[in-house]
């Protein structure tokens, strides 16, 4: 029989490639959104009035949490800060109030993102899940989520939360963001350009959540990230090359993306020189390892 999955978060980026490649396994999938479609196995939430449609878990065997507010694409004003931490912390609560109502569940495992700005911004420092939390609001929000989560231990769930860089897909996420300067011919590294910025093709990702359904030796934390990170520089002289397009020995200076971006700024220049370690440990295999790879089948 094949296991029933619940997907929050399933029409973001990594949640909408995730339920089709549990479907074509074989998977049952039910998901959980703020509005009403016309799959029957969409079911409605509202994170903030705190009401879920508890049908959601019948038959589950295991929760991938991937909901939460975009980090990046609003000013980061205090009210705005709120519903980034809420749309984390509070979802997770709320999921798991829901479980306590519902003694007679199957559920095994609750498999949640979480983020490399866990650790803050650490220079050269090479990060393995050991490592400690660094300082600064994505620092604080990774900390205050991963708290969340871990009081799943408590109904005896198997917790597995993955540390995700920045994934590289063609359909949202960072890389239209990155590559627009690029093919405006204005392509350059950000601030020093010496920030080591982990990433993760979609496949990768996808699978990796899979890894995490299927391989029940799996726990506790893993950085989300290709063996081999890279700069920004790289990362954007590489993206240029892909698109035959210049890459100016140029930086954009800190000042200037401060006034572009305000506070946000931390997120953009922050360096995690990650390790991949742990996962590979577990036995994932990742189909990209090398930027350029990952990079060459995204533009192909």
């Amino acid at each position: 029989m094949a296991k029933k999955i619940l997907i929050t978060g399933a029409t973001g980026l990594v949640g909408t490639e995730l339920e089709k490649h549990l479907l074509s396994k074989g998977y049952e999938v039910n998901t959980l959104s703020r509005k009403k479609d016309n799959d029957p196995n969409n079911y409605v939430w509202d994170v903030y009035k705190g009401t879920i449609d508890a049908g959601c878990l019948n038959g589950v065997d295991t929760i991938v949490h991937l909901a939460g507010e975009p980090v990046a694409d609003k000013k980061w004003t205090d009210e705005r800060k709120k519903q980034i931490i809420d749309s984390r912390v509070k979802s997770t609560e709320l999921l798991f109030e829901t479980i306590k109502s519902k003694p007679d569940l199957q559920l095994k495992a609750f498999i949640s993102a979480s983020a490399v700005g866990f650790y803050g911004d650490c220079g050269d420092e090479i990060l393995t899940e050991e490592s400690l939390k660094g300082y600064g609001f994505l620092a604080d929000c990774c900390k205050l989520w991963e708290d969340a989560v871990d009081e799943g231990k408590k109904l005896s769930l198997r917790i597995v939360k993955l540390r995700t860089g920045i994934v590289l897909s063609n359909d949202g996420g960072a890389l239209p963001q990155l590559d627009k300067p690029v093919k405006l011919f204005v392509g350059a590294g950000l601030g020093t350009g010496k920030q080591w910025t982990p990433w993760l093709h979609i496949n990768d990702m996808v699978e990796m959540y899979i890894e995490a359904i299927e391989n029940l030796k799996m726990e506790g934390c893993y950085n989300a990230c290709a063996p081999f990170p890279v700069t920004n520089a790289a990362l954007t002289k590489a993206i240029a090359k892909q698109l035959r397009r210049p890459f100016w020995p140029i930086k954009v200076p800190k000042k200037a993306l401060e006034l572009l971006l305000g506070e946000r700024v931390d997120a953009v220049l922050m360096s995690n020189n990650t390790s991949a370690q742990k996962i590979l440990d577990a036995g994932f295999k990742f189909k990209f390892t090398h930027l350029e790879d990952a990079l060459q089948e995204l533009y192909k």
